[in-house]
């Protein structure tokens, strides 16, 4: 098999994600040519740099759990408070799947470049769907007047951090169902004009 071959690419992506499931905050461009089975030469070929393999092996995860289908609700929404909602939930249950690699990048973000342009790649995927659900409130009339749409969608944004999720769900203990009822609820009384 080609070291450039597209079930590589996708071994490589493979142990990297179980690598940082597995809590490994010192992932090694070494440590993933290992378990995958390669040289580093041969990553090398497929992710040039550290950052390039982090984000892709975040965006892989994206692909393989079809993230375009769990946001095909809030995007094709009749509204901004149907989209409001099904983004909320979408973005709720992706957090559940992504915790533990969310976890080990985010306990890399202080000392670690290639670990904060991955996850800065991402969220400013997950503010773009922030901001789109804000959008949709606000071209309905439904935005409340109490904030701009860049506030709006800070604020949003907030609500939906992983940290959020991690310290009601994990230390907290509520049930994942709770959690996000009362995020879509909160979302909507901050957003909302009443």
């Amino acid at each position: 098999m080609s070291s450039k071959s597209p079930e590589t690419k996708s071994r490589i992506l493979d142990a990297a994600i179980s690598l940082l499931e597995s809590g490994d905050v010192s992932i090694r461009m070494a440590d993933v040519a290992k378990a995958t089975g390669i040289s580093r030469q041969a990553l090398y070929l497929h992710y040039p740099t550290r950052a390039d393999l982090l984000i892709g092996a975040a965006r892989y995860l994206e692909d393989i759990n079809d993230m375009e289908a769990r946001l095909a609700p809030s995007r094709t929404a009749k509204s901004g408070i149907e989209r409001l909602d099904a983004y909320v939930i979408a973005w709720g249950n992706w957090q559940l799947e992504i915790h533990g690699i969310a976890r080990a990048l985010m306990a890399m973000l202080p000392t670690d470049e290639a670990a904060a342009a991955a996850w800065n790649d991402r969220m400013r995927a997950h503010r773009e769907g922030c901001e789109a659900a804000v959008k949709a409130l606000s071209k309905d009339g439904d935005l409340t007047a109490d904030y701009s749409v860049r506030q709006a969608t800070d604020i949003l944004w907030t609500l939906l951090s992983i940290r959020n999720w991690e310290q009601l769900t994990q230390q907290c203990g509520w049930s994942h169902k709770r959690y996000l009822a009362t995020t879509r609820d909160m979302a909507r009384k901050l957003l909302v004009a009443s």
